[in-house]
């Protein structure tokens, strides 16, 4: 079965002709763009909606989907979440690039191999994406994902690997 995930969300119409505003991951226009299809969940079945064009305005996407061609027409799809399938996705992602499913749960340690704790969700402070660590202590700390900070990321091992400079997680 395939697997879909989130790139974006109706969020409104965008003038009479059936023009939808959709709203997606921040600095994602360029794989937003590059997409022929996404899929809607109409009553637990994903219905595909071909997109005849794409652009940017603002901080969102003005997309004409072919065959809808009037407000009415758009109006049950809106805030209706856009998927594509997983692997659209995985064929994007550049080598040091993860889903975010894929990085929470995974344990985390310190350079000496030392378990600190596990990765309980990414959010992102606008300049870089954080990861969220729980350590043993149920405290959380968030750690830059940059390469410097953490060098290795083994998602077949379930296993990242933190410069723990100091201060950066309190155990």
């Amino acid at each position: 079965m395939t697997k879909f995930i989130s790139v974006g969300k109706i969020l409104n119409f965008h003038g009479i002709q059936g023009e939808a505003k959709v709203g997606y991951s921040k600095n994602q226009y360029d794989f937003f763009s590059s997409l022929n299809q996404v899929f809607v969940l109409v009553n637990n079945e994903y219905t595909p909606l071909k997109i005849k064009s794409c652009r940017q305005n603002k901080s969102f996407a003005i997309v004409k989907f072919e065959g809808i061609n009037s407000i009415n027409e758009l109006m049950p799809y809106k805030n209706s979440l856009l998927f594509v399938p997983e692997d659209v996705i995985r064929e994007a992602l550049d080598e040091d690039e993860f889903l975010i499913d894929e990085l929470v749960g995974l344990s985390v340690y310190d350079e000496s191999d030392k378990k600190i704790g596990f990765i309980i969700g990414v959010s992102n402070n606008g300049a870089t994406d954080l990861l969220s660590v729980k350590t043993k202590s149920n405290k959380i700390s968030l750690v830059p994902f940059v390469k410097a900070i953490v060098p290795k990321v083994s998602i077949k091992d379930k296993k990242v690997v933190v410069n723990n400079i100091e201060g950066l997680i309190e155990e």
